[in-house]
């Protein structure tokens, strides 16, 4: 089955979140202004095509990790600052600066401070040194991720002749079809 794309278009259409992207395409399609249709397109595609790569593709595949990645909640204030941005801005590499907060049980009388790290190099050597190398978990070449990637662009291509085959066989789905 050839994809209609104008069916696909009205499909997406009726998601409400979507509706204010997908109504200019909508309506070049209605008022048959066809060259404003294929620039809209070629824009849309140009901006989309950035992000279709076999490399990100193949890193947004697969279950090598969950994101439902337990709960976490953050709290923070804005202040003003309190150490003003010339000194901040004034600072050399390995010195840094803030300020301590206290509490009414354990005043502080001197809560800013401004320090330096002096590092001791040689055993920061020896240290690193020591370190393991990062296990490979898998070893990937460009063909694996290609096939991953055309595999992709496959299921996709076959969502999508399912669902207008849905729409278009469906009498209750049939309202959803644009036709001039």
């Amino acid at each position: 089955m050839q994809v209609d794309y104008d069916s696909l278009f009205t499909i997406l259409g009726t998601e409400r979140e979507i509706d204010v992207l997908i109504n200019p395409f909508v309506n070049a399609y209605l008022n048959d202004v066809m060259e404003q249709l294929e620039g809209q397109i070629a824009a849309a595609k140009v901006a989309i095509a950035r992000l279709s790569s076999p490399q990100l593709y193949y890193v947004l595949s697969g279950n090598d990790f969950i994101l439902n990645a337990d709960t976490s909640i953050s709290r923070s204030k804005q202040l003003e600052s309190a150490i003003p941005s010339s000194k901040i801005s004034a600072l050399s590499s390995a010195e840094f600066a803030g300020m301590i907060a206290d509490d009414l049980n354990c005043k502080i009388a001197l809560k800013a401070f401004h320090c330096e790290i002096l590092n001791d190099h040689e055993a920061l050597k020896k240290e690193q040194d020591s370190y393991n190398g990062i296990p490979i978990i898998r070893r990937l070449d460009n063909a694996m991720v290609q096939r991953n990637y055309l595999q992709i662009k496959q299921d996709v291509q076959e969502i999508i002749q399912v669902e207008m085959e849905k729409v278009l066989n469906d009498p209750g789905l049939s309202h959803l079809v644009i036709r001039k």
